[in-house]
């Protein structure tokens, strides 16, 4: 009986693989492991507006697999290891910190990723799962449950959380590399920053190529027509705000903010709602209190 035993153990560890299986996923999720294969995904299109103009398409989950998504982020997500160089969706981070690790240097070089959650695919979720101790049958559970055709959906609770987790090789190539060269490396989200003390056009050249070989190599592209290289007697933004100096909004948008405040104040018609000025007024705000180290 104990042979038979082990040799089943045997043949369940050979068809699906070392680690933890549904049954245990299910346990930490409260649910019972039927209901939780169970589960059928489902997604609705909704296009929100960009503060920077445009449309934003998200792929929302319908309420309950929200709510399940919500709880595979609090329960097996949350307290896993990004990064120190990501600054998005980060306890303590925001478009502050971020643009605050890029103040005063002489070259400032951005970089968008196209697509990002999208291209953010479902195998390397995938791969991350079973990385860290479940077996195939949960991972492809889990990957089921948190993807959508083939990728992150914009608009789950899991998608940034596990962008971040996903992508640590590429933030550890990057930030060596640009170590290695005395450049400094931060990204949010989709927007990766190279900063540099010294305004060496071959390093920055070398450090561009080799950051779009390594986006290339996760399965993500750059785009090449967002590509910006600003020097110390250009405006250099990170996540729309100037750091030239210190961390600030652009001198346009501070003016037009003051303009905004005026007619509210003078009773005139004013060209933001009154809870659009109160996200800009929070930014501000978030600004102030983030520019400088010793104030985050």
């Amino acid at each position: 009986m104990a042979l038979w035993s082990r040799l089943k153990a045997f043949f369940r560890w050979l068809r699906h693989g070392a680690g933890h299986g549904v049954e245990e996923l299910a346990r930490r999720l409260s649910l019972d492991a039927e209901t939780l294969r169970a589960v059928r995904p489902s997604y609705r299109k909704v296009h929100v507006p960009k503060r920077s103009g445009g449309q934003r398409l998200l792929c929302v989950p319908d309420e309950n697999l929200k709510a399940l998504q919500r709880t595979i982020l609090r329960r097996l997500l949350r307290r896993l290891r990004s990064h120190s160089a990501v600054t998005g969706f980060q306890r303590g981070e925001s478009i502050v910190t971020h643009a605050r690790r890029h103040v005063g240097r002489a070259v400032l070089v951005g970089l968008d990723l196209k697509d990002f959650f999208p291209s953010t695919g479902a195998r390397r979720v995938y791969h991350y799962f079973r990385k860290i101790g479940w077996n195939r049958p949960a991972a492809r559970l889990l990957t089921r449950i948190c993807t959508h055709r083939g990728g992150l959906p914009q608009g789950a609770p899991t998608s940034p959380r596990l962008s971040n987790l996903v992508n640590y090789r590429l933030d550890c190539r990057l930030a060596a590399m640009a170590a290695k060269l005395g450049a400094s490396y931060s990204r949010y989200a989709d927007d990766l920053a190279l900063s540099f003390t010294v305004d060496d056009r071959d390093v920055i050249r070398y450090l561009i190529r080799f950051a779009q070989r390594a986006a290339r190599d996760e399965g993500y592209s750059v785009r090449r027509k967002k590509l910006r290289v600003r020097r110390r007697h250009q405006q250099q933004r990170v996540t729309g705000l100037v750091v030239n100096e210190h961390v600030q909004l652009p001198r346009a948008t501070r003016r037009w903010l003051r303009a905004v405040e005026h007619h509210v104040r003078t009773g005139r018609a004013a060209t933001l709602t009154p809870a659009q000025l109160a996200g800009w007024r929070a930014l501000q705000q978030m600004i102030a209190a983030q520019r400088r180290p010793t104030e985050s």
